[in-house]
C-alpha cells in the first residue's frame, strides 16, 4: 500500500509542478519578478526531485546480486537524500542568491502584464493544494495514530514524507511570493519582491535540512519500531512447548522500507537434541514473519545456552 500510495503522490506532484513551472517562468519573463523566478526554479527543482523518486523506486526493485546479496532496497533512501541536496542547492541557495541580487538592485513590477504573477500564483496554489491533498490522503492510510511530525520522523518509506514536505514548502513559498509581489505592486518598491524571494529561499533551505537529516538516518540504518521488535521477540519466544526459553538479544535493521533484517540469539535447553532445536528455530522464524505483516523478513537465528548474562546494550531492555 505504501509503495502504490507513494507512487500516486509522486505522479500527482510531478504533473502539478511541470504545469506550475511553465506558467511561473512565463510570468517571470513578462514581469521580471525575482519572486516569480525563485518560484519557477523551485518548481523545476521539485519536478526533478519527483523524477528522482520514481527512478529510485524502480532501481530498488532490482534482484539481489552476489555483490549486493540483500538487494537494492536502500536505493530509495539514496535518491531521497539526493532530493534534499537538490532542494537545498537548486531551490534554496538559488533563491537566496536572487534575493541578495535584488536587494542590491530592486526593481518594481511594471508594464501591462503586472497582473499575471497574481493570477499565476493563485492558480499554482490550487494545483499545489490538490497535490498536497493527495499526499495527505495517501499518508493517512499508513500514518496510524502518529502525529505528522512523528510520522515524518519514523516513516521508513521515504516517498510520502518527501512529497509532504515538498508540497508544504511549495504552498508556503507561494504565500511568500504572493506577499512579495503584492506589496511590490501596491508600493512600487522592488525591495518587497526581494523580501519575498529571501523568505522562499530560507524556507527551502530549512525544509532541505530537515529532509536530509531524516534521509541520512535511514541511509545509516534504522531498526524496526519498538512495537515491531516487541512483536518479533514475543513471536520467537511464544511457541507451544518450544525449546526456545528466551531471546538473549535481538537486532533488527531495515534493508529497505518493506524489508527487515532480523538477527537474534535464542536460549535453548541444555538437554535438547539438535533436531528439536532445528524444529524450534524453523517454527520461531515462521511466527516472526507472521508477527509483522507488511514487512519481508530476512532472518538469522543463533541457538545458544542461557548462561544468565544480561544484554550489555542498554536500549535492548526497551523491548523487554
Amino acid at each position: 500500500m505504501s509503495v502504490e500510495g507513494g507512487t500516486r503522490a509522486i505522479v500527482a506532484a510531478l504533473a502539478a509542478n511541470i504545469g506550475i513551472a511553465i506558467t511561473k517562468f512565463a510570468a517571470f519573463l513578462l514581469t521580471g519578478s525575482s519572486s516569480m523566478l525563485a518560484e519557477s526554479v523551485h518548481s523545476v527543482a521539485d519536478s526533478g526531485n519527483q523524477a528522482l523518486l520514481l527512478i529510485g523506486g524502480k532501481k530498488s526493485r532490482r534482484a539481489a546480486t552476489p555483490a549486493h546479496p540483500f538487494g537494492f532496497g536502500r536505493e530509495r533512501y539514496v535518491y531521497a537524500f539526493v532530493v534534499s541536496i537538490v532542494l537545498f542547492s537548486v531551490g534554496g541557495l538559488f533563491a537566496l542568491y536572487e534575493a541578495w541580487h535584488k536587494f542590491g538592485h530592486p526593481e518594481p513590477i511594471t508594464g501591462r502584464w503586472w497582473w499575471v504573477p497574481i493570477v499565476v500564483l493563485i492558480v499554482a496554489m490550487a494545483l499545489e493544494g490538490s497535490s498536497f491533498h493527495t499526499a495527505l490522503t495517501e499518508s493517512n492510510q499508513v500514518r496510524g495514530n502518529r502525529s505528522w511530525i512523528a510520522y515524518i520522523r519514523s516513516a521508513k518509506a521515504p516517498e510520502l514524507p518527501v512529497i509532504l514536505l515538498e508540497d508544504f514548502a511549495a504552498l508556503i513559498g507561494l504565500v511568500f511570493a504572493l506577499f512579495g509581489v503584492g506589496l511590490t505592486l501596491a508600493t512600487g518598491n522592488g525591495l518587497w519582491d526581494a523580501v519575498g524571494t529571501a523568505l522562499i529561499g530560507t524556507l527551502l533551505v530549512c525544509v532541505a535540512i530537515v529532509l536530509s537529516i531524516e534521509m541520512k538516518s535511514l541511509l545509516v540504518g534504522e531498526a524496526a519500531t519498538v512495537d515491531q521488535q516487541r512483536a518479533i521477540k514475543a513471536a520467537l519466544e511464544g511457541g507451544p512447548e518450544s525449546p526456545v526459553e528466551r531471546v538473549i538479544h535481538l537486532r533488527t535493521l531495515h534493508l529497505g522500507p518493506e524489508e527487515l533484517l532480523v538477527c537474534a540469539k535464542l536460549a535453548v535447553g541444555r538437554a535438547d537434541f539438535a533436531y528439536q532445536v532445528a524444529a524450534a528455530i524453523d517454527a520461531a522464524e515462521q511466527r516472526a514473519r507472521e508477527s509483522v505483516p507488511g514487512l519481508q523478513l530476512v532472518i538469522y537465528l543463533e541457538p545458544d545456552i542461557d548462561r544468565g548474562a544480561s544484554d550489555p546494550v542498554s536500549w535492548q531492555h526497551a523491548i523487554d
